[in-house]
């Protein structure tokens, strides 16, 4: 089991979905394959997702799956010859009402809702801000702009309005069936797209709640990549399991400087309301095409690491690449790297903090004793993962083993920073169970005698919620 504490996210595509080279992508530290809803039919994604978790049974991983949905289309149509190049300072049109094919006078909108969206003087980036529109006039169904930074816009490509204030839903009617696909599929996550407030991740729960086969809860990731969900972001973190720092719109719609502040702050913010946080978006994009990162790609990884990120996701890179398997090595090495260079006073997250539960008060209890102690690890019995999400807040250089009986369970876990989730048939008899967890540690060479480790555990066991133990044991000669 690997001793990397962050964990990284690959997104599945052409380049990566042969089955050796998925298995070996997985050896090599893959925790959370995303499939992108964006691209694709349902039998696409079920053909998909068998074939993870049949690279992830050959490989002794067990992965989560994250279900990306695609979210609202806010783009331009097509044009007649596939592309323009539009000139600082020409007039351009986007009309709504248009459905003929584009040239350099104007083109038609996949966003039909624009015109009621936009007035004069606001302005429009495209193509990730590549190109930049300010708006004349709006007449009816056509924004007339002026072009002032130029260049090649192609069909579809994505339109942000500077500051936002885009009107279009979160959750779309293709991201509705997208729902039902990715709970037929059993999918540990679903990653909302274009989030602007609690209220779009409580309409997501509840659709996928309905969708749901029995039993099966998935986690909610809010991909954070709008203006408005910046003044709503605890709300959000708090009607989500977890949140994507997506950099991509995210960067076009505040601007580009302002994104490294903001990627803090939702490091930090997730942390306090005990919610995980991936980091996403060109983190390696030059491994698409080299097979070295750049150097500010090394810093760039390294820098999410050391803010406490619990993830960081591959994109294109893995999805499309040239070098996939390449990809993921470089950034597991980054990642141990930058862990090995962080030192962190535990005490300071502990400082006017109260505890109103009894079993947050037990896994915290378990950090602060062990790290203070030198145990060689910390164990977690687990029904519902929240122990181990919870010690998992906070940066230890104690690997923390969470044991579940429920695969479900074991699968969520994956994305938590430092936790190596296991599945284990634990007897319902506690001291059986604590034995059996400490033949693991032994058998894994873990621990040896003499060493100290801690371990935390319910009693009744298997009640989730319920940890209300916590045992200091030393391994016998």
């Amino acid at each position: 089991m690997p001793s990397r504490a962050t964990k990284i996210v690959a997104t599945l595509g052409p380049a990566s979905s042969d089955p050796d080279l998925l298995e070996a992508m997985i050896r090599a530290g893959v925790n959370v394959v995303r499939l992108n809803f964006s691209h694709g039919s349902a039998e696409d994604h079920q053909q998909r997702a068998r074939l993870v978790r049949e690279a992830s049974q050959r490989a002794g991983r067990e992965v989560a799956i994250m279900a990306d949905l695609q979210g609202p289309k806010i783009r331009v149509g097509k044009f007649a010859n596939g592309q323009v190049d539009l000139v600082a300072g020409q007039a351009f049109v986007l009309d709504a009402a248009r459905t003929a094919p584009g040239d350099a006078q104007g083109v038609g909108l996949d966003y039909k809702e624009l015109p009621q969206d936009v007035r004069p003087g606001d302005t429009l980036l495209l193509n990730d801000g590549l190109i930049v529109l300010r708006v004349q006039l709006v007449e009816g169904p056509a924004v007339h702009t002026e072009v002032v930074v130029g260049g090649v816009l192609s069909n579809n490509k994505g339109i942000n309005k500077q500051g936002g204030g885009l009107t279009a839903p979160a959750l779309t009617a293709k991201d509705m069936e997208d729902i039902k696909t990715a709970m037929a599929l059993l999918a540990d996550y679903v990653a909302v797209s274009f989030p602007k407030s609690a209220t779009d991740m409580e309409l997501a729960r509840q659709l996928c709640q309905m969708a749901s086969p029995p039993g099966h809860k998935p986690g909610l990731v809010a991909k954070i990549e709008r203006a408005e969900a910046i003044p709503e972001l605890e709300n959000i973190l708090r009607a989500s399991d977890g949140i994507m720092v997506a950099r991509g719109d995210l960067a076009v719609e505040v601007g580009h400087a302002a994104v490294p502040a903001l990627q803090k702050r939702m490091i930090r913010l997730a942390h306090e309301h005990d919610r995980f946080v991936i980091t996403a978006t060109q983190m390696m994009e030059s491994m698409i095409h080299a097979p070295v990162p750049t150097r500010a790609e090394v810093s760039d990884v390294a820098n999410a690491v050391l803010d406490g990120t619990d993830a960081v996701m591959l994109s294109a890179e893995t999805a499309a690449g040239k070098y996939p398997l390449q990809t993921v090595r470089e950034m597991a090495q980054i990642c141990e790297a930058a862990e090995k260079a962080d030192h962190h006073e535990l005490e300071s997250d502990f400082m006017g903090k109260r505890f109103h539960r009894i079993d947050q008060s037990i896994a915290m209890g378990a950090l602060f004793t062990a790290s203070h102690l030198g145990a060689k690890a910390i164990v977690a019995l687990t029904e519902s993962g929240s122990t181990a999400l919870w010690m998992s807040r906070h940066k230890v250089n104690i690997p923390i083993y969470a044991v579940t009986s429920k695969l479900a369970t074991q699968r969520r876990m994956t994305v938590y920073r430092n936790v190596r989730p296991l599945l284990m048939d634990t007897s319902a008899d506690r001291d059986t169970a604590l034995q059996q967890a400490e033949n693991y540690l032994k058998e894994r060479g873990i621990v040896k005698p003499g060493d100290i480790y801690a371990i935390t555990c319910g009693e009744p066991m298997g009640t989730p919620g319920g940890t209300n133990m916590l045992k200091l044991c030393r391994v016998a000669d």
